[in-house]
């Protein structure tokens, strides 16, 4: 029985992520790529409609408030724009809504940037990295709209909104109007209801060029509809990477800022100011890159063949859940 002061997993389990972390940083060195850290504590919240930042009284200082990073992204951009080449890091992240059997308020991510790749590209670099790490079973790569089409008989690129919120309605949800209106929320409910439960069933999957309402900070392609180049990892339906093919054009992630910001307000969530470090390091020249952030204790649970966070996280509930 385990103790109310001791570590909630199994001491091997311990010694299998330290090992784990090891492999994942002598994949990036045997490539060249540099490992860097940023801080912990920004003056920027992040604008993402779908996370909840963790707010820091700072009595010390002007602003009275930090937030507690969500990813590093922002100063890892700001490396590349500074001549950096090709980083990853590893480490701590805070999201204040997360909490549950494949979330923690705290948990540690990876995230990795390759200067001169596209999408598809870094997708070819995180199948040798589940390598790398001892994931030997088949990863099958597949487009959204292919899947997409697969359930819904058409596909979800410049579909109208109509249509969009029928296929919505068939699958017995009842939305606000407001909400009718939200095409990236109408996409998300039928990822939550259909496509995700069919993921579960087909192992691990490469899941690449989404809807541009789906585009978070993606390029969008040249295609007529444009889709977003993105892509996620999916492991018997639980997400464990999300990359881009990345903006580097500043007045276009500025436009990606407003957007969210738009939506935040349709959703009833306070606007939050852009972080113009980002912007500024844009305007410099960030060169073309494409960057993935990859959940560590989701890829221990599924190395380690369990089905609850908790069981691969030292003291999972140090907060009241």
């Amino acid at each position: 029985m385990a103790s109310a002061w001791g570590p909630g997993l199994p001491l091997a389990r311990l010694a299998a992520r330290a090992r784990t972390l090891e492999t994942l940083r002598g994949f990036f060195a045997s490539r060249g790529v540099l490992e860097v850290d940023t801080p912990l504590l920004s003056c920027h919240a992040s604008t993402e409609p779908t996370l909840a930042n963790l707010t820091v009284d700072l009595p010390d200082s002007r602003a009275g408030r930090g937030y507690l990073r969500t990813s590093p992204e922002s100063a890892m951009k700001r490396l590349l724009a500074a001549g950096s080449g090709d980083i990853y890091q590893l480490g701590p992240v805070f999201r204040g809504d997360e909490h549950g059997r494949r979330h923690l308020r705290e948990f540690t991510l990876l995230e990795w940037y390759r200067v001169g790749f596209d999408h598809r590209q870094l997708m070819d670099d995180v199948l040798a990295l589940l390598r790398a790490v001892g994931y030997a079973a088949p990863v099958t790569q597949l487009a959204y709209g292919e899947l997409f089409a697969e359930h819904f008989g058409v596909s979800p690129h410049g579909l109208d909104s109509a249509a969009l919120a029928a296929l919505v309605a068939a699958q017995g949800m009842t939305l606000a109007a407001d909400e009718l209106a939200d095409r990236a929320l109408l996409f998300d409910c039928l990822y939550a209801t259909v496509l995700e439960p069919a993921l579960a069933t087909r192992g691990a999957v490469l899941l690449y060029d989404y809807p541009c309402e789906l585009r978070a900070y993606a390029r969008l392609g040249l295609e007529s509809p444009p889709v977003a180049e993105r892509f996620e990892l999916v492991i018997d339906g639980l997400e464990l990477a999300n990359g881009y093919h990345e903006i580097t054009d500043a007045d276009e992630q500025a436009a990606c800022f407003a957007a969210e910001n738009a939506l935040r307000a349709r959703r009833g969530l306070p606007e939050i100011a852009p972080d113009t470090r980002w912007l500024d390091a844009l305007r410099a020249g960030m060169p073309p890159a494409a960057g993935v952030a990859l959940g560590v204790e989701r890829l221990l649970m599924v190395l380690a063949g369990v089905a609850h966070i908790d069981q691969v996280a030292a003291f999972a509930d140090e907060l009241p859940g």
